[in-house]
């Protein structure tokens, strides 16, 4: 699944609609394989987008959990922890990379 696509469930404060649309807008995108639909696209697109973000808003406000909510700040630095050792290592990979190439 795109990495763009954050979980939404558990968090206070609850989920915005906005942060519903952009999951669903992310969701389109990934499946249809289009960041922006041509014009005779673009209704259908749109449309799929709402119809998701409506289910995504149900499906969240129907949801329990008998976990406490997760505190937003502390999951967004986690996650940009995470990111930033994907990318060191990919940093690390490259660097070795070249010094291979230039040692051959």
């Amino acid at each position: 699944m795109c990495r763009n696509i954050v979980p939404l469930h558990n968090f206070e404060p609850a989920a915005t609609d906005d942060e519903c649309h952009d999951a669903a807008l992310q969701f389109v995108r990934k499946i249809s394989g289009m960041t922006k639909p041509a014009k005779v696209n673009q209704a259908a697109f749109d449309r799929a987008v709402e119809e998701i973000a409506h289910a995504t808003r149900h499906l969240l406000d129907d949801l329990v959990s008998p976990t406490p909510p997760k505190n937003r700040e502390e999951e967004a630095a986690k996650r940009q922890a995470r990111s930033a050792d994907r990318y060191e290592a990919l940093r690390a990979f490259q660097e070795q990379k070249k010094a291979a190439r230039a040692a051959s």
